[in-house]
């Protein structure tokens, strides 16, 4: 009931190419593979960085310890 079948695929697939079109699909398409790659690149610098998302990275001017 949850899991989503070809069909379903298929039909959101068809809605998208009638609402935007299928000359602005590729554009979406790269502009939402670059946001990850932002996304995943920014995730491994807080991990490498040890912060977090409630830990906010200050300069190191202001660090303490």
């Amino acid at each position: 009931m949850g899991a989503f079948s070809a069909s379903h695929i298929l039909i959101v697939l068809g809605v998208a190419v009638l609402l935007f079109g299928s000359a602005k699909l590729p554009e979406m398409a790269r502009a939402l593979g670059k946001s990850a790659r932002i996304l995943k690149s920014e995730a491994a610098a807080m991990k490498d960085d040890g912060t977090t998302a409630a830990e906010p990275a200050l300069p190191p001017s202001q660090r303490t310890a």
